[in-house]
């Protein structure tokens, strides 16, 4: 990869890495349901009149739209409010490639190979450790609610695949659709009208900051940048980048929130790392590189 895609390729990271705390500013100035509506909205809404297909049949469009946009964003959202840590949510939802690996081998016959099951092992077994310590701290729902959400973003990449949108971005762009009008009816029915009167009412800046960040530009710009990446690119080389997320979103919710993971989680959050190398074989070409430059012994 050159420089400036590499450069791009970790600025893409760092936006979706902050991307956690910047939603936990958006769900102090509006209740989650209508926050992921309101994302959405943003999201797709104004990009409809220049992509005028999504390039592949509406059923795959409305599946993915339901799984990802409204499923795991609300749960995700509703898991965060309910006190799930923004650091520790941004390494959670790394479990989607976990259940995505289930769900091919399920649904796409794709069976994992042992390198796969190690990695899918150290991995359940780091979620294990933080779903222990979030059990301590009576926190375990939230922590469940983040699993489910994940589960779903796995389901959702399994959708992506069947679609094989010939342009991934008008295909997101018509996914993103799916979800405002739901969200505003199921925000009506549960948040109610007392709590959505009052978000509006009392909007400020940084409510409107967390909507254009979430919706524009994680959503929209860095999706359009990492579609780039995978045209010219393989996957192989580019994917690897995703396990910056959680890094650059425990970092940037130590210092913007003050968040301070117990040492067991940090244990655990390594674990999930660690297994997600192994799951994609990173570990494996880095000690191989390592190894092969040692020189022979005489």
């Amino acid at each position: 990869m050159s420089l400036r895609h590499v450069l791009l390729a970790i600025l893409i990271m760092a936006i979706w890495g902050f991307n956690f705390v910047v939603i936990r500013f958006g769900l102090d100035a509006f209740p989650p349901l209508l926050f992921n509506g309101l994302r959405f909205t943003v999201a797709s809404l104004p990009f409809l009149l220049f992509l005028h297909s999504p390039g592949v049949p509406w059923r795959w469009v409305l599946g993915t739209g339901l799984v990802l946009g409204i499923m795991k964003f609300s749960l995700l959202f509703l898991a965060m409010n309910n006190g799930l840590p923004a650091g520790l949510a941004s390494v959670v939802m790394q479990a989607q490639a976990l259940f995505s690996v289930v769900f091919a081998a399920l649904l796409l016959s794709e069976r994992p190979g042992p390198l796969q099951w190690a990695g899918l092992s150290i991995a359940a077994l780091g979620l294990g450790v933080i779903g222990i310590d979030m059990g301590l701290e009576a926190s375990f729902v939230a922590f469940a609610i983040a699993i489910c959400a994940a589960a779903c973003w796995g389901f959702a990449n399994i959708l992506t695949r069947k679609a094989a949108a010939p342009n991934p971005l008008a295909f997101m762009v018509w996914v993103g659709a799916v979800p405002p009008l739901p969200m505003f009816a199921l925000s009506w029915i549960f948040e109610g009208e007392a709590q959505i009167t009052a978000a509006l009412g009392s909007l400020d800046l940084r409510g409107i900051l967390s909507v254009l960040y979430i919706g524009l530009l994680s959503t929209t710009a860095c999706f359009a940048a990492w579609s780039l990446l995978l045209r010219q690119y393989s996957a192989s080389l580019v994917a690897p980048f995703t396990l910056l997320v959680p890094v650059f979103g425990l970092a940037s919710a130590g210092l913007v929130l003050g968040e301070t993971p117990s040492a067991l989680k940090f244990a655990g959050a390594g674990l999930i790392l660690l297994g997600l190398m192994v799951n994609a074989g990173l570990l494996r070409r880095l000690l191989g590189r390592l190894f092969a430059r040692r020189p022979a012994v005489a």
